[in-house]
């Protein structure tokens, strides 16, 4: 594909143990964690009774949502946006199979409600008073890479601004095995065609190739969360770093280019 061009004009993340940007930058840059960070997001888009139920992989991908767009000056609501989790909600998931095994009738509504790999995207459009498009998007290990090819395309396909969201937490039982999951991990981007003296510019391009495994302080950190992909984009922005490579399918890589402001 021809290289896709945007503006990154803010960035949300929280991770266990990193439950900022800030924090994150400041982790990379000199090896110091803050102390006692929260254990679970807190995403101020939902009333408190809702808060306190959503799952934590709403919860995270809410926090890092509202994170980005402040960061980037934009209403929530005007912002069309792309949901990427390897597999939705794996504990939530676990519990389904268990308890459709041992007791069917006994299956949680709410947790029914969100057991849908769409869940976070229904949640952040209905707090936010979002009517654009959403979308989500799941291409295991691949699903950061295309999902930020999918923001990319919808910018060049005439949106303003795009929202990402990326996020995964910890699997359960015996999913585990089958793809492990560890602690709570999300970042989100707004990406525009608007070009900005201020913000960084990513150039992507789709290449034939490996991508190597994710290196640095975020990965050896965060590296067991499924969405652990992601982490050379934002290990590379928090560092200053020009040239990565994410993993984006067998044999495939996406190159990403930035020109830092």
């Amino acid at each position: 594909m021809s290289s896709l061009v945007a503006t990154l004009e803010g960035v949300g993340f929280w991770a266990t143990g990193l439950p900022s940007w800030d924090a994150a930058r400041d982790y990379v840059a000199t090896g110091v964690r803050p102390e006692n960070p929260p254990q679970r997001p807190s995403p101020q888009l939902l009333a408190p009774n809702e808060r306190r139920r959503a799952p934590e992989s709403v919860a995270v991908a809410l926090e890092v949502a509202l994170a980005a767009c402040a960061a980037a000056g934009r209403d929530p609501k005007t912002l069309p946006s792309v949901f990427a989790s390897t597999h939705g909600d794996l504990g939530i998931t676990h519990y389904m199979c268990t308890t459709l095994s041992d007791d069917a009738a006994s299956i949680s509504p709410t947790r029914f409600h969100n057991s849908v790999h769409n869940a976070a995207a229904g949640y952040w459009t209905i707090g936010a008073g979002c009517v654009e498009p959403t979308t989500a998007v799941s291409s295991y290990d691949a699903s950061f890479a295309q999902g930020l090819i999918e923001a990319m395309v919808q910018l060049q396909a005439g949106a303003p601004a795009v929202l990402l969201v990326a996020f995964d937490a910890a699997s359960d039982g015996p999913l585990s095995a089958v793809s492990n999951s560890e602690g709570l991990l999300g970042g989100a981007m707004v990406l525009s065609n608007t070009p900005r003296h201020d913000a960084p510019q990513l150039r992507l391009t789709l290449v034939d190739g490996h991508a190597r495994q994710p290196k640095g302080a975020l990965a050896d950190l965060l590296g067991g969360n499924a969405m652990a992909p992601m982490l050379p984009l934002f290990q590379a922005l928090a560092g200053g770093q020009d040239l990565l490579a994410l993993y984006a399918g067998p044999e495939r890589k996406l190159r990403v280019e930035i020109a830092h402001a």
